[in-house]
């Protein structure tokens, strides 16, 4: 653990390994044509995860005499608008630095993520949310950095599935709701994003002692959704949330179909509050997002890390908000 105060600097990480600072430059940036033992290169790496530092992306983009290129992926993992709003933002931000932004989206394979890795050898790649798949595969064999609104970098927001998820807990069980579900949509594409708000919803409930929280897959046409919802209802879930208010709408149809009143026998919560939400029947209640404040305090960091910090940190107040409807 660092003893030092603030970001651990490369001068830090050759104290502990007992070398130089080039040689910290040297093997942090696999820089090749060098001959430097593999025991000292393992000291490097070592005093370099023990102090927690992480190399200053600026720094090394100047040192290798190129403009430099950062890779932004735009997931499947959406919400709404705001990826592309955040690569905008950051595409701007860099150009002023000198950086180069290339905007690539997610496929089925991934290929054109990996063969960018491979081709362009960017000294960063960031996203909204984690890379999953091929494209996250070739981002770690490459030992490239990572930057997204999962990691720990951005710390003014914070775990942004643990605060939805507390979020949603604390308003069912301010209703007395204490045994809930949880409805996934059957789209596989889509199951990451159900699997990131799951997190944040198990610890909520783990925090307050409630059960296990019960988990199932809901077809878009709602084909299964009544026999789900009156499986559940026997066993004693009283609130559901979704992954998504799309799917908290065939939740809604699949109580309709089981003869069950919402919420007097099931609360249902969607999250990202898209407007249809307003006239679903019941209203629904659900999460809202704050783009704006999401993408301040995202390119901020994300600058930060890059190695450009910002004057001012912006505030996190305000990225998400609880819109309460009828559903709930």
């Amino acid at each position: 653990m660092s003893t030092t105060k603030g970001r651990p600097t490369k001068a830090d990480v050759a104290r502990l390994a007992n070398v130089s600072t080039a040689t910290v430059s040297y093997v942090l940036n696999n820089v090749e044509g060098q001959r430097i033992s593999e025991q000292t290169q393992a000291a490097v790496r070592n005093a370099a995860a023990q102090l927690g530092y992480r190399p200053n992306l600026a720094a090394r983009n100047l040192a290798v005499g190129g403009s430099g290129v950062v890779l932004y992926i735009v997931g499947r993992l959406s919400l709404g608008n705001l990826p592309i709003e955040v690569g905008s933002r950051l595409t701007t931000a860099l150009a002023r630095h000198g950086i180069v932004l290339s905007l690539q989206f997610e496929t089925d394979d991934d290929r054109n993520v990996v063969d960018a890795i491979a081709d362009l050898n960017p000294v960063a790649v960031t996203s909204t949310f984690p890379l999953t798949g091929n494209a996250l595969a070739a981002a770690t064999a490459a030992g490239i950095p990572q930057i997204h609104l999962g990691s720990s970098q951005l710390h003014a927001i914070g775990a942004l599935d643990r605060s939805i998820g507390e979020m949603r807990v604390e308003h069912l069980a301010s209703r007395g709701h204490t045994r809930l579900a949880f409805a996934y949509t059957t789209d596989e594409e889509l199951r990451p994003l159900g699997d990131y708000w799951l997190v944040g919803l198990r610890a909520a409930a783990q925090r307050r002692g409630l059960p296990e929280i019960g988990v199932a897959s809901f077809a878009a046409d709602g084909s299964n959704a009544a026999e789900i919802v009156s499986g559940w209802a026997a066993d004693g879930v009283t609130a559901i949330c979704a992954q998504s208010d799309e799917t908290a709408f065939v939740v809604l149809h699949g109580l309709r179909r089981a003869g069950l009143r919402c919420p007097q026998d099931m609360a249902v919560m969607g999250v990202n509050a898209i407007e249809l939400g307003a006239v679903s029947a019941p209203p629904l209640t659900s999460v809202s997002f704050d783009a704006k404040a999401i993408v301040d305090v995202a390119v901020a960091a994300m600058m930060s890390e890059l190695g450009y910090p910002a004057d001012q940190e912006p505030s996190s107040a305000g990225v998400a908000t609880l819109i309460v409807r009828d559903s709930t």
